[in-house]
């Protein structure tokens, strides 16, 4: 065993700047990497994404999935504008500071006025969480 800290950089994944203000910007950082024709995201949980049972925070894997979800449905959308309408998390495992979080989430179906994604967090292999959802395409009918 290590106590060496992963290294999301030295595995290529690229640091994601999504925002430059917002509430994004206070809980990533996030990072990336393409794989085929999609996109996996990561995010490196810290001790400040944690809860008071020393897991990482409900709260924090659902910001994670909003995020995923909601930047894949914008890939689906022609890279137009979306917002989240509905999504549904299911909490499979718990994670702790110093695991990996990795994400992938694909499009089910897009139409004129909204997207259907779904997708999960894993870790070491993992299912940490799932979630499926639908996002608004803003200025749609």
């Amino acid at each position: 065993m290590t106590d060496t800290p992963f290294d999301p950089a030295a595995h290529g994944w690229k640091h994601l700047h999504w925002h430059n203000d917002g509430f994004p910007t206070l809980v990533g950082p996030f990072w990336s990497k393409k794989e085929g024709e999609g996109w996996a995201y990561g995010l490196l949980a810290e001790p400040r994404h944690g809860n008071a049972h020393g897991i990482i925070h409900g709260g924090m894997l659902v910001t994670f999935l909003d995020q995923i979800l909601g930047a894949t449905c914008w890939e689906a959308a022609a890279r137009g504008p979306v917002v989240t309408i509905q999504l549904n998390t299911h909490f499979v495992s718990g994670a702790k500071a110093g695991e990996f979080l990795e994400a992938r989430a694909e499009a089910v179906r897009t139409t004129r006025s909204v997207v259907f994604v779904r997708g999960q967090i894993t870790t070491g292999g993992r299912i940490v969480a799932t979630a499926d959802g639908v996002w608004k395409r803003l200025g749609a009918p």
